[in-house]
């Protein structure tokens, strides 16, 4: 069972890949597309065959829950096959759990392997846009704040990674608490990505 926070977070960023793209296609499709952007980075960090097989295990344990990816594969590069047999079968909202519960395996395997810090770094450097997409005018006011928030976090955290260097009777605490707030940092960029009101 996956804890409730990756699901989560699975959910945002189908919801943010969903209002990004071009076609309103199910959440299925978005988590095709979630995991086409996460095949380039995670192939470099892993090689390609690392990648397939993080992805097959995923999806391996997605099928258990969601029957209608059975007709989905991996294929030798690391991309998703089987999309156009899926979708006249499924309806949306099996479609939509189906993505979700694929995203959501995804995301528990990258915690398992490479830790929630790394995990989150990419999915927000990744997946998602880089925060100057979001409005600094004409956002809403909560927006605003919580990306000035965003900002100061990630400002704490480097004083943080300054400190730790200068004092090394604290050092490994002081690098604890810097990627702790480095995280926290993230995941409200996270949540300010998906939920922001896009720009016209």
């Amino acid at each position: 069972m996956l804890p409730p926070q990756t699901r989560d977070l699975a959910l945002r960023l189908l919801a943010y890949e969903n209002a990004a793209g071009e076609s309103s296609g199910p959440t299925e499709f978005a988590a095709f597309r979630v995991c086409a952007t996460l095949r380039q980075p995670l192939c470099a960090l892993a090689g390609v065959a690392g990648f397939r097989s993080l992805l097959s295990r995923a999806l391996t344990l997605a099928r258990a829950e969601a029957p209608s990816l059975s007709g989905v594969q991996v294929a030798a590069d690391g991309s998703l096959r089987g999309l156009d047999e899926l979708g006249p079968q499924t309806d949306t909202d099996q479609a939509r759990e189906a993505g979700v519960i694929l995203i959501a395996q995804l995301i528990g395997l990258l915690l398992f392997f490479i830790g929630e810090g790394m995990t989150l770094r990419l999915v927000i450097s990744e997946v998602l846009p880089h925060l100057g997409f979001l409005p600094t005018s004409g956002a809403p006011i909560g927006f605003e704040a919580i990306l000035n928030e965003v900002d100061q976090l990630q400002g704490v955290s480097a004083r943080l990674d300054g400190l730790a260097e200068q004092n090394p009777p604290v050092t490994e605490a002081l690098m604890t608490i810097a990627d702790n707030v480095r995280n926290t940092a993230t995941v409200l960029a996270v949540v300010a990505a998906v939920k922001c009101p896009k720009p016209n």
